[in-house]
């Protein structure tokens, strides 16, 4: 959503087809390659998974907050490349929680066949849904193109950005 408001959609698909990339991997390594049974074994690892992906977070929320309108970025200014968007997802809790529901839920047995059709799933959705938002970014575009709003809007983002770790952390009472 903030980079199809900041750079527009043309220059958001390597980020969202990363995105993609990302989630569709990590389905099939999550129930394939059993990552599940790694995490049922070693419970700590799921602190750790918590930890690193609060920092993360925490670091994106800080760089969508602080970023620069348009005309004062320089040349260098850029939305996440594919590499970026897909590793993303693996420090990402929203996305480990997707996969392990999605795996729970979809593919409980955890066969090959069962995994690969909720990658696949992944695959098919999530692309016009991310495409929805990233479109509607760049509609009210112009309306961002306002610094103080532009400003109040990264900010709120980042924001929520913060408040979507909170329930992750088990924090939630």
């Amino acid at each position: 959503m903030a980079s199809g408001a900041n750079f527009g959609f043309r220059r958001t698909l390597p980020h969202m087809i990363g995105i993609v990339g990302g989630m569709s991997v990590m389905a099939l390594l999550v129930g394939g390659a059993g990552l599940m049974a790694l995490f049922d074994a070693v419970p700590a690892l799921n602190l750790v998974l918590k930890v690193i992906s609060a920092g993360y977070l925490l670091w994106l929320a800080v760089k969508i907050a602080t970023a620069a309108p348009l005309e004062e970025r320089g040349a260098d200014s850029r939305p996440m490349t594919f590499l970026q968007a897909a590793t993303f997802q693996w420090v990402n809790p929203k996305a480990w929680a997707m996969c392990l529901s999605a795996v729970t839920l979809y593919a409980p047995d955890r066969s090959l066949l069962s995994v690969a059709i909720v990658a696949a799933a992944f695959t098919l959705v999530c692309f016009p849904a991310i495409s929805v938002w990233a479109w509607l970014e760049t509609v009210v575009r112009q309306w961002l193109s306002n610094a103080t709003r532009l400003r109040a809007f990264n900010i709120t983002m980042a924001a929520s950005l913060v408040a979507s770790i909170y329930p992750v952390l088990g924090l939630a009472a």
